[in-house]
């Protein structure tokens, strides 16, 4: 679309609205935990998701080997089936290597590949715009873009992306810049499909005109996120309203640390397999766990 386009038509969600970035359960010995993996899965899937995101920040991507990676996607496939569109992360600080795990992603069949701007590296927007340009070049598979400049250290600025959204598998932004103005404009100027990518900003970025969200807390509450999204887009912005302020204390909690560390906290509460982490991520606290459990019960989650 041309960057003059005004957007005041609905936008189609391509992986539907409600995705998960599901975490890794490790076991104590750092050994993944592949049946906790397959329950998260199928937990996920019976919890109002359209789709679950893989290898991405909060399943400790940076701290898994290329073959895990790999098989979790073969056991997250084997699990949901049809049921729920399967994206996986496969971005990397160097452009060949991302090139590389797209292309080895593809051949699992995953429906999307969740692509983070080149992180440590502090490239210039032409090398971010490159960056981007040469994994979708080297697939045919759906792209959304992953825009989190507090972890990456650069932002893509809103031309890069106005500039990207109109490359043909580049489908999608999962924003995590926590500027709403900006995203207010990407969007007007391109029709780009959003997802929150920060589940305190989820309402707000339906609001500019997100059509999802990319989730965390969707482990603990994805059906009241679920609810969220169909109260929004059937115009009952009352009801969404509600249910965001209802799920303000899961949201503050679980971010009150590291997420994927409180995160397998609340799993383990909830009779999951949240497992342990790998360092440089540690396990949450007594007083960690305390405060998240009071979080939760605030936020109406049940715990056992």
């Amino acid at each position: 679309m041309s960057s003059s386009h005004k957007q005041t038509t609905q936008i189609e969600a391509p992986f539907g609205r409600l995705i998960t970035a599901m975490v890794t359960p490790f076991l104590k010995d750092g050994s993944i935990d592949w049946d906790g993996v397959a329950k998260l899965a199928e937990h996920l899937a019976n919890t109002g998701h359209d789709a679950i995101a893989v290898n991405g920040t909060t399943g400790e991507a940076p701290t898994t080997k290329t073959s895990e990676k790999l098989e979790i996607i073969r056991v997250v496939k084997s699990t949901v089936g049809d049921r729920v569109k399967v994206l996986t992360g496969a971005g990397d600080n160097e452009t060949a290597y991302t090139v590389d795990q797209a292309k080895r992603c593809a051949e699992l069949g995953v429906d999307g590949l969740l692509i983070v701007t080149p992180y440590y590296n502090k490239p210039p927007q032409e090398g971010i715009e490159a960056h981007f340009r040469a994994v979708a070049a080297a697939t045919d598979t759906p792209i959304m873009m992953y825009d989190i400049p507090g972890r990456t250290g650069v932002p893509i600025e809103e031309d890069t992306l106005c500039r990207l959204a109109e490359v043909k598998n580049i489908v999608a932004l999962k924003d995590a810049k926590g500027n709403p103005a900006s995203t207010s404009w990407v969007i007007k100027r391109t029709g780009l499909p959003v997802y929150s990518g920060d589940d305190i900003l989820n309402l707000p970025l339906l609001s500019v005109g997100a059509v999802g969200f990319v989730s965390v807390c969707g482990h603990t509450v994805g059906n009241q996120l679920k609810a969220m999204l169909d109260a929004w887009f059937a115009g009952d912005s009352l009801r969404a309203l509600e249910i965001h302020q209802e799920l303000l204390p899961v949201f503050t909690g679980t971010f009150r640390t590291q997420g994927a560390i409180l995160t397998k906290a609340a799993l383990t509460m909830m009779g999951l397999p949240g497992g342990y982490t790998r360092l440089p991520l540690v396990d949450a606290t007594e007083a960690q766990i305390a405060q998240l459990r009071e979080d939760l019960r605030q936020g109406g989650v049940v715990l056992n």
